[in-house]
C-alpha cells in the first residue's frame, strides 16, 4: 500500500484514462515518468482492470506500472476528478469570458430573474445543489476567504469540503442564491434568511438560506429539505423495545404532550414528521406551527411562524385552538408564553407535540418550571419526555468485524448490567463481537459510515414521577425514578446499537456520555458555581 493523498495530478496526466474507465475499473492514473505510466489501482487481481490498463498503456505506447492504494485514497484522489469539479470547471470558463465583456447587454427583453439564469454562474450553483442532494448532504457552506471561497457539504453530521473557487465568484454566486430565495441583493452589511424551491428527479425539494456578513465577504448556508431524507418511519428511526412502545401508547392518548429533547441537528424534527405521519389519519383535525416547514406531511394542515411581522409560536398557539384542533405539533418551546399556553393546550383535550433544548430527559421538568410552568400542571399535562442523539452509521459494506478489547468489553459488561434483562435478553454476556470502520468502499464512498440513526432514552410520567414533581424535586430522585421504569439512556441504547452492528463504539463516545460521567461533569459545574 502507498499514501498518494498528497499527490496534486496533473489535467494532460487524468485525460489520459477517461473518467468513465476510472470509476469502471477503479483506477486512477496520477504521474508519468518517461514512458511508464504510474497508475494506482484498488484490486491488483483484478483482470478485468489488468486488461484494461493494459491496453490503454499499449494504445499510448506507455508502460504502465500499478500501486495499490485503499478505497479512501482512491476517493480522495477521484475528488478532484469527479463531474461536480468537471461541471463547476466548464461553467468558471465560461464566466471568465463574461468577465472580459466590458458592456452589459441589455437587448433582450425579460426581467433580472431571467437574465441570471443564462448567467455562467446560475450553472455553478445549479451544479452544486444538484451534487448535495445527490451525495445526501443536509448542509452546503459557501465559505469566503482572502484568496478563495471554500465549499462545505455537511454530510451524515460531518462537515466535508468539496471544492475550492476564485474569489472572485462569491458576489455573483451569493447574488444568485439571494435573487432565488427573494433576498436584498443590495444588503450585505446584515444577515438575511430566505428559502427556496426546486426538483430534482420529479421531486420538490426546499432550501433553507442564511447569509452572514463576515470580514473576507458573505458566507452563505444553505440547508437541504429533501422529502426523502424525512419520509422514515419510527423503527427506521432507531426507536425499538420499551421506547417504541412508550411513544406509540402516548400518541394514542386523546389528550397530554409529547415532548422530544436534543440540540440543534440531533433529528427532532424528523421524529415529529414520523410521528405525524403515524397518527395521520382522516378522523383527526392535525395543525402544526413550525419555524421553517421542514417536511411536508399530506393531510396535515402546516403553518409557518413569521416573527418578524408578530406571529409567533404563542400567537400562533392562541389562533390555531379556534381551528377546532385534535393535535396539535408546536416546533419548539421557546419561551414562558409559549409553554404556558402548550400546556393549557393539552389541559384541554388536545394531545401535544413540541420540542425543548435540554441535555437529557431529566432536564425536562427543571427545564418547565423554569418556563414559569407550575409544577402541578407538568405533571397531568406531560405523557412523555424523549431525548435523543445521532449516530452515524457503518457502511454495512466494508465494515469490519473485531473482538472486543479489554477496557471496551469492561465497559459493555458494566452498562449491560444496568439494563433490565429484557432489553438484552438476545445479546451475549462476554466475549464481544464488535464492528469497527472499516477502509471504505465504492457503497460509502470512501467515508466508512453511511446514513445516520437515532439513539433514544424515554421518561414516562407516572403515579411515582407525579409525586416527584409534586414535592421535593431533585435530579437524584428522578434518575432513581427513570431506573425504576426501566429507563435506558442515550449511552445505553447505542451500547445495543454497537452490539447489533449498527454503529462503532468511537461513533458512540463523540455523541453520547456514561450516565457516571454526566454526574461527574455535572459535580464538577456545582463546585465551579459554590
Amino acid at each position: 500500500m502507498v499514501d498518494l493523498t498528497s499527490v496534486e495530478i496533473k489535467k494532460d496526466i487524468a485525460q489520459i484514462i477517461s473518467p468513465e474507465v476510472i470509476d469502471f475499473y477503479q483506477i486512477i492514473p496520477f504521474a508519468k515518468d518517461g514512458e511508464v505510466l504510474k497508475v494506482a489501482v484498488i484490486n491488483p487481481e483484478d483482470i478485468d482492470a489488468l486488461e484494461a490498463l493494459k491496453f490503454i498503456a499499449a494504445d499510448k505506447n506507455l508502460i504502465p506500472e500499478k500501486y495499490v492504494i485503499t478505497y479512501k485514497d482512491f476517493d480522495e484522489l477521484n475528488r478532484g476528478l469527479r463531474p461536480l469539479s468537471k461541471e463547476v470547471g466548464k461553467a468558471l470558463e465560461s464566466f471568465a469570458e463574461e468577465l472580459q465583456k466590458k458592456e452589459l447587454d441589455i437587448s433582450e427583453k425579460g426581467g433580472l430573474e431571467e437574465i441570471t439564469v443564462d448567467a455562467p454562474v446560475s450553472r455553478i450553483v445549479a451544479t452544486v445543489i444538484r451534487h448535495a442532494v445527490e451525495t445526501r448532504a443536509s448542509d452546503i457552506h459557501i465559505e469566503p476567504f482572502e484568496d478563495s471561497i471554500r465549499l462545505r457539504f455537511r454530510i451524515d453530521g460531518v462537515m466535508q469540503p468539496m471544492l475550492s473557487l476564485p474569489r472572485n465568484l462569491l458576489a455573483p454566486i451569493i447574488t444568485r442564491i439571494k435573487i432565488l430565495s427573494e433576498m436584498k441583493i443590495d444588503e450585505t452589511r446584515v444577515p438575511q434568511d430566505g428559502r427556496f424551491s426546486t426538483k430534482l428527479n420529479d421531486r420538490k425539494i426546499d432550501f433553507r438560506v442564511s447569509t452572514l456578513p463576515t470580514r473576507n465577504g458573505e458566507k452563505g448556508v444553505l440547508r437541504i429539505l429533501d422529502p426523502l431524507v424525512g419520509d422514515i418511519n419510527l423503527i427506521q428511526l432507531g426507536l425499538e423495545g420499551r421506547s417504541l412502545k412508550l411513544v406509540r401508547e402516548s400518541i394514542a392518548k386523546p389528550f397530554g404532550s409529547i415532548l422530544i429533547t436534543g440540540p440543534t441537528g440531533s433529528g427532532k424534527s424528523t421524529t415529529l414528521a414520523a410521528i405525524l405521519r403515524e397518527i395521520n389519519d382522516e378522523g383527526v383535525n392535525i395543525i402544526t406551527l413550525e419555524d421553517p416547514i421542514e417536511y411536508y406531511v399530506e393531510g396535515v394542515n402546516q403553518s409557518q411562524i413569521h416573527e418578524e411581522i408578530g406571529y409567533t409560536f404563542a400567537s400562533g398557539l392562541r389562533h390555531i385552538l379556534r381551528q377546532d384542533p385534535d393535535i396539535i405539533m408546536v416546533g419548539e418551546i421557546r419561551d414562558a408564553e409559549t409553554a404556558g399556553l402548550a400546556v393549557q393546550s393539552a389541559l384541554t383535550g388536545h394531545l401535544v407535540l413540541s420540542t425543548l433544548h435540554t441535555n437529557d430527559t431529566i432536564g425536562i421538568i427543571p427545564r418547565l418550571i423554569n418556563m414559569s410552568v407550575e409544577p402541578y400542571l407538568i405533571a397531568p399535562t406531560l405523557n412523555l419526555g424523549v431525548a435523543q442523539r445521532l449516530l452515524r452509521k457503518l457502511c454495512d459494506n466494508c465494515k469490519v468485524k473485531d473482538k472486543a478489547n479489554v477496557a471496551e468489553e469492561a465497559l459493555i459488561k458494566k452498562e449491560l448490567s444496568l439494563i433490565p434483562a429484557e432489553a438484552v435478553k438476545d445479546l451475549p454476556k462476554s466475549d464481544f463481537a464488535i464492528f469497527r470502520p472499516g477502509e471504505g468502499c465504492n457503497e460509502c464512498g470512501g467515508k466508512t459510515y453511511k446514513g445516520r440513526v437515532a439513539i433514544f432514552e424515554t421518561l414516562e410520567v407516572t403515579d411515582q414521577l407525579e409525586r416527584i414533581i409534586l414535592g421535593q424535586l431533585s435530579e437524584q430522585k428522578l434518575r432513581e425514578e427513570a431506573k425504576r421504569q426501566g429507563m435506558l439512556t442515550m449511552f445505553q441504547d447505542g451500547i445495543i446499537k454497537v452490539l447489533h452492528g449498527v454503529s462503532s463504539l468511537e461513533e458512540l463516545f463523540t455523541v453520547a456520555q456514561e450516565e457516571g460521567e454526566t454526574e461527574q461533569s455535572e459535580q464538577k459545574e456545582e463546585q465551579i458555581k459554590n
